[in-house]
């Protein structure tokens, strides 16, 4: 993995000291708060990460919120294995063609030569595909609606922690389906799942809709994504929808016997979402002085920092104690800070740096009153709440913080995403690192390539609204509205 120059393991050295400005050194700014707020540290494999516990907590919660709304709509989980032989990756020749530069081969194995090599796992489309044909007899199978949660391996070149590994975890769903429209709607479902917990729990807006032609997976009849808009103006792909159509069930022998007695090919999808948008997330929310984590996915909610001084120490101590517990017994996930060995300015700063929503203080004073002291991570003001009520305030925060991140990044994606009535328009917005560029287009791919290569830009997603006009490639009557930038 990519690392700074003369950049050593983060115990050996205290990595960053101070974090780089956001603003003014983005990419030096992500990269310290991966390492500053201890949720990954750099693997002595290139491309690799180890996902150190404050990290994977947030994953953890990532799959939490996911795996819910999964078997909310009737998907169950499974297993399938880590390695595919060579010959599977071969049936679905769009399929291999696309992924062929970023497999990881295994060739040897106890010493010995393999007589076919295998793949490690880029994606489980084929021996997913291989298990379905074996499963999958009678209409009366269907549907069948399966996720696993796993990791997969994709030969980078250029990578960046979470957002581009060699490994990394992800989940990935597949179906077979009776019918071609029972597999759409599904394809159009699960992007609306994702579309709803990447705004609800990460609190990130996306544009929504299909991928055109140029960008859908490999061996997909058509691909639906959510795209979110970073700080330094590009895109994010943060999950993906994909109507297989009959192309695996296809070449792996799918098959049922309908009720009219007609074997027929089934239907299937595959859909994603992966670690990627964790690193969205801390981009989207962070600042300079660390990160800004949504209550839905932060590790702790809430931590009780107890101010030890003079002679009320145990009494400020022990109702620090008391309100912690309130606030799990409400059901927030929250830590007492009671280390004596630092001071609470410190604890402040540090907790902060970790992203936690919403810090409550008490002290001597507010003890004498009654009161505890709420300060959320976005700012706003401190405010003093009676100690009897504090569940209830402290939840009301953390919705209000939620709301406030919400409302911060769709106002960024609104005043970064402006449209072009001609070519040149948006080559000079995408200059200008304006965001999301929209414009009509005609479908014909001369013109996409061409404003592609002008621009240095990619269309990331056509949105389902009616498109009035002229492309503004050629003149041409519109046919989509796409929505351009520089991607991730």
């Amino acid at each position: 993995m990519s690392r700074p120059a003369g950049s050593q393991p983060l115990e050996e050295r205290g990595f960053v000291r101070e974090i780089p400005s956001k603003a003014g050194q983005f990419s030096e700014w992500y990269t310290a708060v991966v390492l500053r707020a201890e949720l990954a540290d750099y693997s002595p494999v290139r491309g690799c990460i180890v996902v150190r516990p404050y990290g994977y907590t947030i994953w953890e919660l990532m799959q939490q919120g996911l795996d819910r709304r999964f078997k909310a709509t009737g998907h169950t989980n499974a297993y399938f294995p880590l390695f595919i032989p060579q010959g599977f990756l071969a049936r679905e020749a769009e399929h291999v063609e696309g992924f062929a530069p970023e497999v990881a081969w295994v060739t040897r194995g106890g010493g010995e030569e393999l007589a076919e090599p295998l793949a490690v796992r880029p994606t489980s489309e084929t021996i997913i595909g291989h298990m379905y044909a074996r499963w999958i007899r009678s209409y009366r199978d269907l549907p069948v609606l399966i996720n696993q949660w796993c990791n997969v391996v994709r030969w980078e070149k250029a990578t960046r922690p979470f957002l581009r590994t060699m490994e990394f975890l992800w989940q990935e769903g597949h179906t077979a389906h009776r019918t071609a429209e029972e597999a759409e709607a599904e394809a159009r479902q699960m992007l609306e799942v994702y579309r709803d917990f990447v705004e609800r729990d990460l609190a990130i807006p996306v544009l929504a809709g299909r991928k055109p032609e140029s960008e859908k997976f490999p061996g997909a009849e058509r691909s639906y994504t959510i795209e979110a808009l970073m700080p330094d103006g590009q895109a994010l792909q943060s999950g993906t929808s994909h109507n297989l159509g009959q192309n695996f069930a296809r070449a792996f022998g799918i098959k049922f016997l309908d009720s009219d007695n007609v074997e027929k090919h089934a239907w299937t999808t595959s859909w994603g979402i992966s670690w990627r948008v964790l690193g969205g997330m801390i981009m989207v929310h962070g600042d300079d002085r660390g990160l800004v984590l949504p209550p839905a996915v932060a590790p702790f909610q809430a931590v009780v920092v107890p101010i030890l001084t003079g002679s009320a120490r145990e009494s400020v101590l022990a109702a620090a104690r008391e309100l912690a517990a309130q606030l799990a017994e409400a059901g927030l996930r929250v830590r007492l800070d009671d280390r004596t060995e630092v001071t609470p300015g410190w604890k402040f700063n540090d907790w902060e740096m970790r992203g936690v929503p919403l810090r409550v203080e008490v002290g001597p004073r507010d003890l004498a009153q009654r009161q505890a002291v709420l300060a959320p991570r976005t700012g706003g003001g401190r405010r003093a709440v009676p100690m009897d009520g504090l569940a209830a305030a402290a939840a009301g925060e953390l919705a209000a913080l939620h709301r406030e991140l919400f409302r911060q990044a769709r106002a960024y994606l609104e005043s970064h995403t402006v449209s072009a009535s001609t070519a040149g328009e948006l080559v000079d917005a995408i200059a200008a690192r304006r965001g999301f560029v929209r414009a009509t287009w005609c479908g014909a791919d001369a013109c996409e390539q061409a404003l592609r290569r002008d621009s240095g830009a990619s269309p990331r997603v056509i949105v389902e609204e009616p498109a009035e006009g002229a492309c503004i490639a050629c003149g041409a009557p519109a046919r989509d509205i796409v929505y351009y930038a520089r991607a991730y």
